[in-house]
């Protein structure tokens, strides 16, 4: 787990382990019984199956994503499985596998998530849709209840943009780098990165008992989705919009000075996020947010995304029809 050093873990975790904090994880459920997340996973729900709760994997991908944020190994020395960024907060799974006529898995598994008590979400799956008003409600139904929401940003060659829900605003889409800290050349980009974590080569927790090893944006949603629940845990009076702040503040800036499209804000900075002295929000000018933006442009802009902007609680429609698809676990 070459990222865990990359990103000075052991030292964010001396300040925050993420007690306390459930993270909802849409995807396709988590392995409740991997040795590395007995314990972590609580009872979530099925789109396809009301009699399941979400604690099988078919698939390996929700547990992949399960074991960066809140593997905890199962033994006592450094080798002994995956340790997540958050390793004592709760996962809370939807499986969002399988298509309901009319409505949108993501869309339930967001709404399902926040209404039993999630305070951050992971959205690592590959499903790439139009953007229609169930999802776009969903987003901004998160925000009222002051939840932070994660989402891969896509991968190359099958995304040429940022992807839905990442593009939305006030999401915080996650975009890829490697172990020398550059752009995964794999990773999307566009005006709405917002931050970016490590994606290459990623160890998790696999499918039965044992591991694998990942590439793609989903790694870095994961990564950033713990790293939001230390910072919950720390600070458990901040706001989502005000988390969101404090992570960009503190990321390591790559690229060109201040926030650019292949990176966002930076390198997202676990030890920076939880001890440095952030300067809260200003009150912001921009209007209330709105579930019904068509006249907006479809995603953010250098010039319209200063620090503050990040979290303004506004969503952005969209006119392009995207392919609804699955991300195979091998693609992150």
């Amino acid at each position: 787990q070459w990222h865990l050093s990359f990103l000075h873990v052991d030292q964010a975790q001396q300040y925050s382990q993420g007690d306390g904090v459930i993270v909802g994880e849409v995807d396709t459920g988590v392995q409740a019984d991997h040795p590395d997340l007995v314990g972590a996973v609580l009872p979530g729900a099925d789109v396809t199956d009301p009699a399941a709760d979400g604690r099988t994997d078919r698939n390996g991908h929700g547990t992949r994503m399960a074991g960066l944020i809140a593997g905890h190994g199962h033994g006592h020395g450094p080798n002994d499985g995956v340790l997540g960024i958050a390793p004592k907060a709760k996962i809370l799974p939807v499986v969002d596998a399988g298509i309901t006529p009319g409505h949108n898995p993501i869309a339930f598994g967001i709404n399902w998530v926040v209404g039993h008590g999630a305070r951050v979400i992971c959205l690592a799956v590959g499903d790439v849709i139009e953007d229609d008003g169930e999802l776009r409600s969903a987003v901004k139904g998160a925000f009222d209840h002051d939840v932070v929401v994660v989402a891969g940003a896509g991968n190359k060659p099958h995304d040429s943009d940022v992807i839905f829900p990442a593009r939305y605003l006030g999401v915080i889409a996650a975009a890829g780098v490697d172990r020398n800290g550059d752009h995964a050349p794999f990773s999307v980009t566009g005006p709405a990165v917002v931050l970016s974590a490590p994606a290459a080569d990623i160890e998790s927790t696999g499918p039965g008992t044992g591991y694998s090893i990942g590439n793609g944006t989903s790694d870095a949603t994961a990564i950033i989705a713990g790293t939001a629940a230390l910072v919950r845990a720390r600070f458990p009076n901040l706001s989502a919009k005000e988390v969101v702040h404090r992570l960009t503040a503190t990321a390591i800036d790559k690229g060109p000075p201040g926030r650019d499209d292949q990176y966002g804000y930076g390198i997202v900075n676990l030890v920076g996020a939880l001890t440095a002295d952030v300067p809260p929000l200003q009150p912001s000018a921009s209007p209330p947010p709105t579930a019904s933006a068509h006249a907006a442009p479809p995603h953010r802009t250098n010039a319209a995304l200063p620090l503050t902007a990040v979290a303004v609680l506004a969503l952005l429609a969209a006119g392009g029809v995207l392919l609804l698809r699955r991300r195979a676990a091998a693609d992150g």
